[in-house]
Order: C-alpha cells, then sequence, then structure tokens
C-alpha cells in the first residue's frame, strides 16, 4: 500500500464494525486488563478470535494493545495473552513495557511488535534504537511538530515504520505517561485505569482555570503533509468512544488521504461527535500556547439527530478485496464456481443446465450476475466464463453459487498462518539481597548545584554520586569534582529537537572528565550509551519488572530506579542483576508537559521557570520548566526516612527541587538517622494498592 494507512480504535465489537465497515485499513483494541484502556469494553478471549477473523476476512489488519507495565506477578498471564494472539494469529502487537516487549521477542520472534506513544520516544536516536531492538513500528510522540517528525522520518527510513495520531484526546502528559492519576486517586494511566484528574480544575492563573486540560487533536488539515513524509500509519485515538465517532474519523480521515477534501459537512459531524470546545494542531505546528486548551462542554456532545445521520456511514462493507471467479456451464455436467483470492480457492457446484428454449443465457449476463458482491467486502477483479452455447440456468441458481462460494471464502480468510510461540526459559535469580552486609548507597538531583550542603562537601551526609543540570557550568562541575565529590549531569526528560544540541553537551562532559549521566527516557539512554557514558535510568524508564531490568542491563545502564508506582513488596521481589534504586525523598513528578499549563495564563512572561497550580481543593502543585518542557510535580513531599529498613535496594535516590541548602542538609541528615517524618508529606504509593 502506498498510501498510509488508517488505523481506527475499537474498544466493542460495534465499534470495530464501525471501522471496518467506514473503511479503515487496520483497527487495534484491547483483550483483558493489560491494555491502555481497561474501561473500554474490550474483547474476552474468544471475542478476540472471532474480532481478528472478521477483520482478516475484510481485508483489515488487527493490532492488539498489550500497552500497559506489567508486573512481574502478571507476567504469566500477559505471556498467555502473547500465546493466544500468535494462534489466531493478529499482525501486531503493540507494546509499552520494555520488559513485557523482550519476552515478546523470546517467545515469538515471528510476532511484529509496535513500540507504543506510552515509550515516550521522541528523537531519531529514540527511533534508532528501537529499531536496533526488533521493532517493526514506533508510535510518534503526539508533542512532536512537523519538522521534528520530518527528522525523524529522513532517519527511520527503512528501518522501522512511523505511526502518528492524527485524530481524538490530547493527554496533557508526555505520550500519557502520566502519573497523576495514581499518586493522587491509586488509579494508573500507565496500567490503563486514568480517572483523567486533569480534566477536573486545576488554576495556573488563567480565567477559565482548566490549565491541564487540551483539547482534542486534529491534523485533519495536514494529512497530505504527512503523506508526503512518508509515515506509515494515521491513528485516530478514542476506544472509550461510541462508533458513529469512529466511523466519522476514519471517514473524514480516508478522504483526505485519498486526496480528497472531506465535506463541510462532514467536518463539521467530526467535530460534533466529540471534541473539547474544538481541535487543536498547536504541537503539529509549533505553537504551544492558550489556543490549546480546552474542556466538554453541553454544546460538544452529539444529539440523537447527529448520530442517526452518522450511521450511514457503516450500513455496508466497503467492497476492497479482489476475487477472481471462473465459472463453468457445460451441457450434461453440474454448473460449477470457483473463487480465488490471495492464494485461497473455494469451489461449488450447482444443478445441471438445460437447453435453451428461447432465450440461452449468455456471457454478458453471467458476468453481470457473478460481480454482483454487495453486502461481502469483495470485488470481481475477474470473472472467466467457459460455457457451452445454448445452454439456460435460472439466475437465482447464478446467485445462489456466487453467495456460496463467497462465504466460503470470507470463512477461510479468517484463517491465517500461526506464528510460532516458544516458552520463554525463566530469567535467572541472580539479584543480590541488601541484607548481604553492603551498605546501600545513596544518590541525589539537586536542580542547582548551589543547593548542595556544605554537610555533603565535608562528608558529614555523604552522597556516593550527584547528578546536577545538564546545562551547569562545566567550572561548577569541576570544583566540586576537585572537591573530593562524583559528580554526574541530569539528561532532561523532554528532548523534542535537541538531539544535536544534547550530543555536543554530552561531549563535552565527557571531555572534562564527567561520565556519568541519568537518562530519563529511551532517547537519552540511546544518546548516553552511544556516547561511552556511565547510564543511570530514571523513573521516565518506568522499570516495572525484572524483566525490564534486565534489558536495561543488557542495554549497559549502571543502575535504574524502580517506577515508584510498585509497592514497596514489589520492589522488594525484583529480580535481576541490575543495581536497582528507590525513590526515597521529593515530590514526585506527575507529568512532563510541552506546553506548559502555565501558557493558558500569561504564558512565559513573568514564570521564570517556577510556576504553580492550585487544585479545586486549594491544594497547590509547583511546575518547574526548563525552558523546553515543564514537570508538574506532586504537592506533598515524599518521606520515607523511618521505612528504608523496609526496602532491598542498591541505592536510595534524593530529588531536590525547590530547597534550600540548608533544607539539603537537614532532609539528608533526618534520613541518616531514619527520622519520621514532620508537618504535610506523602508515602507515594509504596504501601497503596494500585489499579
Amino acid at each position: 500500500m502506498n498510501r498510509p494507512e488508517i488505523l481506527a480504535p475499537a474498544g466493542s465489537f460495534e465499534s470495530l464494525e464501525a471501522a471496518v465497515k467506514s473503511g479503515a485499513d487496520a483497527v487495534y483494541f484491547g483483550a483483558g486488563h493489560f491494555n491502555a484502556r481497561r474501561n473500554a469494553a474490550n474483547f474476552s478471549h474468544e471475542q478476540l478470535t472471532q474480532a481478528a477473523g472478521y477483520c482478516h476476512a475484510c481485508g483489515v489488519l488487527v493490532y492488539l494493545a498489550l500497552n500497559t507495565l506489567v508486573s512481574d506477578g502478571e507476567l504469566p498471564d500477559a505471556l498467555e495473552l502473547v500465546r493466544l494472539a500468535c494462534e489466531i494469529p493478529v499482525d501486531a502487537i503493540i507494546v509499552q513495557d520494555i520488559g513485557m516487549a523482550s519476552l515478546i521477542r523470546r517467545a515469538a520472534p515471528g510476532m511484529r511488535l509496535h513500540a507504543s506513544t506510552q515509550m515516550s520516544v521522541h528523537t531519531p536516536a529514540g527511533v534508532n534504537f528501537l529499531a536496533e531492538q526488533g521493532f517493526s513500528r514506533v508510535v510518534l510522540a503526539r508533542e512532536l511538530s512537523k519538522s521534528e517528525i520530518a527528522q525523524i522520518a529522513e532517519t527511520a527510513k527503512d528501518k522501522i515504520e512511523l505511526e502518528m495520531f492524527v485524530h481524538g484526546a490530547h493527554c496533557m502528559s508526555v505520550s500519557g505517561q502520566c502519573y497523576l492519576s495514581s499518586v493522587l486517586g491509586g488509579r494508573s494511566g500507565n496500567r490503563g485505569l486514568c480517572a483523567q484528574p486533569c480534566r477536573l480544575p486545576f488554576n495556573a492563573g488563567s480565567e477559565s482555570g482548566f490549565d491541564l486540560s487540551l483539547k482534542d487533536l486534529s491534523l485533519l488539515e495536514h494529512v497530505r503533509e504527512l503523506v508526503g513524509l512518508g509515515i506509515t500509519s494515521l491513528k485516530i485515538e478514542g476506544r472509550m468512544k461510541r462508533p458513529e465517532y469512529v466511523a466519522t474519523a476514519v471517514t473524514a480521515y480516508r478522504q483526505a488521504v485519498l486526496g480528497q477534501s472531506p465535506s463541510p459537512e462532514l467536518v463539521r459531524q467530526l467535530g460534533a461527535v466529540f471534541s473539547r470546545t474544538g481541535f487543536a494542531d498547536g504541537y503539529y505546528k509549533a505553537q504551544r500556547g492558550k489556543n490549546m486548551f480546552g474542556t466538554r462542554r453541553r454544546e460538544d456532545s452529539p444529539g440523537p439527530q447527529v448520530l442517526r445521520q452518522l450511521h450511514a456511514l457503516y450500513n455496508s462493507l466497503p467492497q476492497t478485496v479482489p476475487v477472481r471467479l471462473n465459472f463453468s456451464m457445460k451441457s450434461g455436467l453440474p454448473v460449477c464456481l470457483t473463487a480465488e483470492c490471495e492464494g485461497k480457492t473455494t469451489r461449488a457446484q450447482g444443478e445441471i443446465p438445460q437447453p435453451a428454449r428461447t432465450r440461452p443465457l449468455d456471457r454478458q449476463r453471467l458476468v453481470e450476475q457473478l460481480s454482483k458482491t454487495g453486502g461481502t467486502p469483495f470485488f470481481a477483479q475477474s470473472v472467466d466464463i467457459g460455457m457451452d452455447n445454448g445452454l439456460t440456468l435460472p439466475l437465482s441458481a447464478v446467485n445462489a453459487l456466487r453467495r456460496e462460494v463467497l462465504e466460503r471464502l470470507f470463512e477461510m480468510r479468517k484463517q491465517k498462518v500461526k506464528i510460532d510461540f516458544f516458552e520463554p526459559q525463566q530469567m535467572p535469580q541472580n539479584r543480590r539481597d541488601a541484607g548481604d552486609g553492603i551498605p546501600c548507597k545513596k544518590i541525589a538531583s539537586f536542580r542547582s548545584h548551589t543547593q548542595i550542603p556544605e554537610s555533603v562537601k565535608n562528608r558529614q551526609n555523604p552522597l556516593d554520586l550527584i547528578f546536577l543540570p545538564l546545562d551547569t557550568p562545566l567550572a561548577e562541575a569541576d570544583a566540586l569534582t576537585r572537591a573530593g565529590l562524583r559528580i554526574g549531569f541530569d539528561i532532561p526528560r523532554g528532548l523534542f529537537g535537541r538531539e544535536a544540541e544534547i550530543k555536543n553537551r554530552l561531549n563535552e562532559i565527557k571531555a572534562a572528565g564527567v561520565t556519568a549521566v541519568q537518562a530519563w527516557g529511551l532517547d537519552a539512554v540511546a544518546l548516553a550509551v552511544r556516547s561511552g557514558m556511565t547510564v543511570y535510568g530514571g523513573t521516565g524508564l518506568n522499570l516495572f519488572n525484572g524483566m525490564s531490568a534486565g534489558f536495561l542491563r543488557q542495554t549497559g545502564l549502571a543502575g535504574a530506579l524502580a517506577s515508584f508506582e510498585l509497592t514497596a513488596a514489589q520492589i522488594n521481589r525484583l529480580e535481576s542483576d541490575l543495581p536497582l534504586g528507590v525513590f526515597a525523598y521529593g515530590r514526585l513528578p506527575l507529568m512532563l508537559c510541552r506546553c506548559c499549563p502555565g501558557k493558558n495564563a500569561d504564558g512565559c512572561a513573568r514564570c521564570g521557570g517556577n510556576t504553580s497550580l492550585t487544585d479545586r481543593k486549594n491544594i497547590s502543585f509547583p511546575v518547574v520548566c526548563d525552558g523546553s518542557c515543564a514537570q508538574v510535580l506532586n504537592s506533598r513531599t515524599l518521606w520515607i526516612a523511618d521505612r528504608l529498613d523496609e526496602f532491598r535496594a542498591d541505592y536510595f535516590y534524593f530529588s531536590f527541587t525547590d530547597e534550600s541548602a540548608e533544607e539539603c542538609a537537614e532532609v539528608l541528615a533526618a534520613y541518616a538517622n531514619r527520622k519520621p517524618p514532620q508537618g504535610e508529606y506523602t508515602r507515594g504509593l509504596y504501601w497503596r494498592t494500585v489499579y
């Protein structure tokens, strides 16, 4: 297919039928509990087989979303779903969890893997890294601009397919990798149960007071540009939305891909069936600001009349599957019709034709009748007739033969060759026990070198490794190194369009003798490992199971933080030889935003890199910005000083953001003495059930 595919969401069988009948080239859906829309209807194992068969018979590809983080205890059930997916088989599996992806590569090397957008890959280096890891496609971050997409497309050419969201909901946090729902309400967006707290009032000083709520995405007017860039797949978001929404979006984007201009009425209906005060394309156009924010209003909901109109978009199947028909009518023999499609052939016999008394059945009439394939996904690519002259047959008999062979062919096309599945060997359990007498290390990040207290410099409260912002002057880092401190640098989480800049900076710090860095995403990991740095992984890598830890170890990491969405007990059970860290102190990073919440208020006029959000309960959440992306931090500081002994960890991690040097010293002293918390604090999710 020379044009990009239209990829539609299917949160129910009704939506799946709407997608297929309105002309989608591929659909994606979840099954069970391992997908990012667990509140959608989703599919049981039996329904998964039925749905995939229906789609394959209609010439539509099927992608299974297995795109949540998976704990060690859940891996066997997730692997069973993979085994079923290989039997059906689906055409690809969409994966967020790097450990799960590693497991699938072992168990089903023939299965195509698509990297979920929640992997947050947004640089050429990150995309190439995924290609090297065996992914056949990557779903790009929604927050990329046209020029950034073009740069990625140029370097990814012939290496890996690129898929893009072109329509549907915008997550405020980059690529939907968000912790706001889990930290505030125990429902994890990374685990498919986002409660969408971002749609509630959070005020950074705007008139609306909804400064975490973005309008829905629409790139309908940019489709031809995306085709020119070489995007493989145009993805529509919406597994929680109704069939009419799916059909309308598929119809509009299909028309645009084919070079047609969707009618003004269809565009109006697209907004009427679902929007949030209209649509936005600010990321694509690199115009991130107030116009991107919006909320769902009563008038944004479709009325019954609109829904009735949209039903017409998916009344019947499009005839897109070519079939070759061969009809034989010989004197004294039963008539025979053979149908062949993509290597599958079926044959049916009818009654014996009779000599015609008046008008014999002619070749042209037979071709016309056999070409009437309405109600099926087939169209007659060719109709060959082999017949003796002077014979006749009731047209009803011809029609019956046509129906019989096409029904058989439809059923045959439901079956595809299974993908080999091999039961993988268990990972070696060679993680050391924290009780073996080796003291746990302490690693800390400071937002500024001025926060480093004298008690750290004089070894009263020693730290094994200190990370500073990547743009810290080398002279400051050098002075700290000469004072005997081990210094590393934090690579920013958001690297949009900054790959060359980051590469150059890594070369500079390496030349200056600093070799340790902390990488918060796969983009940074790819750059840092290639630069020969000693790499530690941040929480943005979402290390949720032992397979992920093993993958990161093989990639070359020296250590990584376990996901703070894991409980303490789950962290303690992780099996890997990768040194594991626990986020022990600081404000948990809840969101990474490329469109800062403050842009819905006064933009960047007087922020200075520091603003805050206030929720409906008047609780304040700090927002810190590095000029490229902003991070929304938790309102309360994580404190586990008095419970450190409950962890098996190789190092404890301290994140200092808005503390003074004196406050940093007090925190480190309190942790050294295992002191209980004072004032407002949080225990995070370490002793809570997260769904």
